[in-house]
């Protein structure tokens, strides 16, 4: 039971914001005027935690640095428009051709570009709510309607429930593992009976944003999927545990006429020299063995993390990604404020709760000091 008793202010984390109530010179397509736009929210106060991104904490690798630098002497010239050098690396690493992966200006650009490829006005996206915050606004962009199915109790994926909700109007479903921002995981067994429901001509977009901080053993990897579901496509990303969130890169893996369509949909030359260089870089063996090194640290720290705040008596759902999701309910705006007066900037989405990412070590201390107070622990709590 959460203990709080003033009320928040607005501007904690990122948010989003009411469109400008100013009619625009010029006639626009009404669903996109009324579109909230993303903002960046307010940065942490000087000697505080920014853990409202789920950014890697670890500073770059030097031999990641020393790469960017390099290709930063050729920034006069356009890079390569399919990223072919990572593509190949990638290509050899999942055994597949390089006709199979599509690289884009991270994961979410690489979402933009499927749902516009399949979804056009008067189709459907189904996708588990809540989730990641970008896909409602993909799928209106995209002129489709969005289909949002209710999340677990546990706040997991209800896979019946979504195969329940996918009708002829439906062109994409997405699933999130592990989900983002709540952090449950989807397992390899749901997932299959999940498929077999399917009509075989919806496009599946496995978003596997975190699957490097997932260390239970029966969830899903879209690496045992390749080949065997054709209408299935996996996509991940360099930003989150490569520590490449600055520079935008991530890739999909997938059918060659479904990624072809993409391609179509893309904007050239999104993917920069620079961020291919540092993806390369980050792949050479003695830089990522060092770079899951860090994950296996973060991921301690936030099993260790979560512990210590179900003791304190929140009810934190299974963490498989590289935060933790406090279901605060309609405390999520006061919490938040407390977290900032504190140092500590989160991220909130009223009245539901607050995604915490696992940030330096010295911010385990701070969150749990502040959280201890706005939870009075209950009998039955963990």
């Amino acid at each position: 039971m959460l203990a709080c008793g003033r009320a928040g202010r607005s501007g904690y984390g990122e948010f989003v914001t009411a469109p400008d109530p100013t009619p625009a010179p010029v006639r626009l397509r009404p669903e996109i005027a009324a579109l909230p736009p993303y903002r960046q929210g307010r940065p942490a106060p000087e000697g505080g935690y920014k853990l409202s991104s789920n950014e890697n904490p670890f500073d770059p690798l030097p031999s990641v640095v020393e790469a960017v630098a390099a290709a930063g002497a050729e920034i006069n010239r356009y890079p390569d428009a399919t990223a072919f050098a990572l593509r190949e690396r990638l290509a050899e690493r999942y055994g597949v051709t390089t006709d199979e992966v599509i690289v884009g200006a991270g994961s979410v650009a690489l979402l933009a570009q499927f749902i516009l490829a399949a979804a056009a006005p008067g189709d459907e996206v189904v996708y588990s709510w809540r989730s990641f915050e970008a896909y409602p606004g993909l799928v209106t962009v995209a002129g489709a309607t969005s289909v949002q199915v209710p999340n677990r109790p546990d706040h997991g994926h209800d896979l019946d429930a979504i195969a329940a909700a996918v009708t002829d109007r439906t062109r994409v479903v997405i699933v999130c593992s592990p989900n983002n921002p709540t952090g449950p995981i989807v397992t390899a067994d749901e997932f299959e009976a999940f498929l077999a429901k399917l009509p075989s001509d919806v496009l599946v977009l496995l978003d596997e944003a975190y699957t490097e901080f997932v260390r239970h053993e029966a969830s899903v990897d879209g690496r045992t999927v390749i080949g065997r579901h054709p209408n299935v496509v996996i996509l991940r990303t360099f930003s989150k545990a490569y520590g490449l969130a600055g520079l935008r890169v991530g890739y999909a893996i997938g059918a060659v006429p479904i990624l072809d369509a993409a391609r179509a949909t893309a904007i050239p030359l999104g993917v920069t020299g620079t961020a291919s260089a540092a993806a390369l870089a980050s792949l050479e063996p003695e830089a990522e063995a060092e770079l899951l090194a860090r994950v296996d640290t973060i991921v301690e720290r936030r099993d260790r993390l979560r512990a210590a705040l179900l003791a304190q008596g929140w009810d934190v759902p299974e963490a498989h990604g590289n935060f933790v999701w406090l279901p605060a309910g309609e405390a999520t705006a006061e919490v938040a404020e407390r977290l900032f007066d504190a140092g500590v900037v989160a991220r909130a989405f009223p009245p539901e709760g607050l995604r915490i990412s696992v940030g330096e070590e010295s911010s385990v201390e701070t969150l749990l000091e502040i959280l201890g107070h706005v939870v009075e622990p209950s009998q039955d709590s963990h």
